[in-house]
């Protein structure tokens, strides 16, 4: 009520403003009535906000008991192994005597594997049990926050069905337009399944040309992310910007008259919209294809049309339509990839001048990588803990790949060319491996960096009255970054202080596995039967270690034994500075104990077979930890046990 009250308050004051604009003098107070402005429209923009947020919605349909919903696919549905999810909008929840029209959003996931394919298109609409679960949150520290990532999605629900528990209703809600730019991408992709031999070079091709995500191997990601390169891998405005640039470059000649110039503008945006619409109208396509739109429309009005107001009002109109879309990192980064290039790249550019036509262009080049990467450095470290070292060269080396598969994967489907593809094919397989040969080198990535939000808030800060104070020459302004700069090393220092001094057990929550940590210092002792390359280790324990600076991580299984200066593993006993832990497995299956020793826990392996009434009566001990799924009892973990004071 409070947003809403000053959203409208602010509103009818600009309105008077405007309209005792001459007799108040209001063009005296031009930086004034401009914050307020903004400031109006931030109000408007929370207020549009908390209305779209369904938690706050009395009409969710999780405020209201059910026994069937019914649904309708939100969205193409994305395969992850064997099992398909899709979102839903939930349309309507029926009980035994009464049915409620409701609303919101819900995760749908159920199995699909190559036998028994499940077929879900875009706007058919099913009923499903209503047994739907919140998302839970991250068990482990650090892991990747699934609950979270949803909800800035509007989506705070999730269901598990099996394949006979849809039941379709024979309707469809989708929009046609989406259903059939839907329907198109897929049948392009299917032309590329069938055309492109290599599986990887299939799936950088579809997701590069059309934005359709396919599994690509770990390599092949891993060299694209440590060289820089991650935004190629997604449909943006690099891609339509390299459409507009080429076809701007082709219809030159229609310049000369009115008629011709306006004839350019309707071409020019029934290309890029024929490729959004090719691409299955993405949301970083659509994003690019908008603020493309408005900047051909301006310049065609207005020769010297502002960028600013463009990159501004694009952002305005998207965030009306999906004001979560604030929260989406690719909206985020793309719009400070193109702030860096109106603001920054122009300045670079002229810090340097070359007589040479291709100095020139390198130069170009070079800094427009340069002024994207500065504007996305925060966030990119922020969200993927990682700085690309070689991330000019990697961009060169692009540059001319991506623009000529971009038009060699065009036209290969429009004009079904397929002759061409096994240069295009070659292509592909030829920049994959030179940015493997990049990510190669010594030193190609600072990782892991990993900022805390007031980290991220200080170090955007510093940028921004950075830039501020050399773009107004302003000595003031450059005291205060200089200020923000050094609060920000503080708390790096702090950190690293923090780091040296820890002394901390983690266990972690796996489905299928164990694993503990014992920590000391930049060291870690890992417990797990897993190792570092294996998927559920990168995903469920590496990032709890990375944020805590661990540099140095031996791994031992259940039944080996280590003796260092902290940590002590004997005979079924551990024992970290002080705590105490007796390991029990299938050595202890009908066997008791006597003299009842004490331990601070006791560490019940999977392969155990015991009772805990038994354990209880031979064992004093504080806490249980159970390793993966024991199916005797399932006990909560500790999680993180902090042991900086002695005991």
């Amino acid at each position: 009520m409070l947003v809403q009250f000053f959203t409208f308050f602010l509103i009818f004051l600009l309105l008077i403003i405007s309209v005792l604009y001459k007799p108040l003098k209001v063009y005296n107070y031009k930086w004034s009535i401009a914050i307020l402005v903004n400031i109006s429209f931030l109000f408007l923009g929370s207020f549009w906000y908390v209305n779209a947020n369904q938690t706050t919605n009395f009409n969710n349909f999780s405020c209201n008991q059910a026994d069937f919903l019914r649904i309708s696919v939100a969205g193409e549905p994305q395969q992850q192994g064997s099992i398909l999810r899709f979102t839903a909008r939930v349309h309507t929840a029926y009980t035994a005597d009464q049915k409620r029209e409701v609303t919101g959003n819900i995760l749908v996931s159920l199995p699909s594997g190559l036998h028994h394919p499940v077929k879900i298109h875009y706007g058919e609409v099913y009923f499903i049990p209503a047994n739907y679960k919140a998302v839970e949150p991250p068990h482990n520290p650090a892991e990747f926050d699934f609950k979270s990532w949803l909800a800035l999605q509007n989506i705070n629900h999730q269901v598990f069905l099996q394949a006979h528990e849809l039941i379709s209703s024979k309707e469809d809600k989708g929009l046609a337009l989406v259903r059939f730019a839907l329907d198109l991408r897929k049948r392009q992709v299917s032309i590329y399944r069938k055309l492109i031999k290599d599986d990887n070079a299939f799936a950088v091709a579809a997701t590069l040309i059309l934005g359709y995500r396919s599994d690509l191997n770990a390599e092949t990601l891993a060299a694209y992310s440590k060289t820089g390169t991650i935004h190629a891998l997604s449909v943006s405005g690099m891609h339509v910007g390299i459409i507009y640039m080429v076809l701007n470059w082709l219809l030159g000649w229609m310049d000369r008259k009115l008629i011709l110039r306006w004839t350019k503008v309707a071409i020019l945006l029934i290309l890029i919209w024929f490729y959004t619409l090719l691409t299955g109208y993405s949301a970083s396509v659509l994003r690019s294809a908008v603020m493309l739109s408005m900047f051909i429309l301006a310049k065609s009005v207005h020769r010297n049309a502002d960028s600013y107001h463009i990159l501004y009002f694009s952002a305005f109109c998207l965030l009306l339509c999906n004001p979560f879309l604030v929260w989406d990192v690719g909206f985020q980064l793309s719009y400070m990839a193109i702030l860096g290039l109106i603001y920054l790249q122009p300045k670079l550019e002229k810090l340097i001048t070359f007589k040479a036509y291709w100095l020139k262009k390198l130069w170009s080049l070079i800094t427009v990588s340069v002024a994207a990467q500065i504007f996305t450095y925060p966030l990119s470290c922020y969200y993927f803990h990682q700085f690309p070292v070689y991330f000019i060269l990697s961009n060169l080396f692009i540059t001319i790949p991506v623009i000529l598969l971009m038009y060699t994967g065009i036209i290969l489907l429009m004009f079904r060319l397929y002759w061409i593809s096994p240069l295009f094919e070659w292509l592909i397989i030829f920049m994959n491996r030179g940015l493997e040969k990049i990510a190669g080198l010594p030193y190609s990535s600072i990782h892991p960096i990993w900022y805390s939000k007031t980290e991220l808030i200080l170090l955007c800060l510093f940028l921004f009255f950075l830039f501020a104070a050399f773009s107004q020459k302003n000595k003031h302004l450059f005291a205060v970054s200089l200020g923000l700069f050094c609060g920000f090393q503080v708390l790096l220092i702090y950190d690293k202080i923090k780091a040296a001094k820890q002394q901390k057990i983690i266990l972690f929550t796996l489905k299928r596995n164990y694993g503990a940590a014992f920590i000391s210092s930049s060291k870690a002792v890992l417990v797990t039967d897993l190792k570092p390359a294996d998927k559920a280790f990168k995903f469920h324990i590496q990032p709890a270690l990375d944020e805590l600076k661990i540099r140095k991580i031996t791994c031992l299984k259940w039944n080996e034994s280590i003796h260092t200066g902290d940590l002590v593993i004997k005979e079924h006993q551990l024992r970290f500075r002080n705590f105490t832990v007796l390991l029990v497995d299938s050595a202890f299956n009908y066997q008791r104990i006597g003299n009842k020793p004490l331990f601070d826990a006791i560490w019940i392996h999977k392969s155990a077979r015991v009772k805990i009434e038994e354990l209880r009566q031979d064992i004093g001990f504080n806490s249980i930890w159970t390793a993966a799924r024991n199916r005797n009892f399932v006990i909560q973990p500790e999680g993180i046990i902090e042991l900086n004071s002695p005991e």
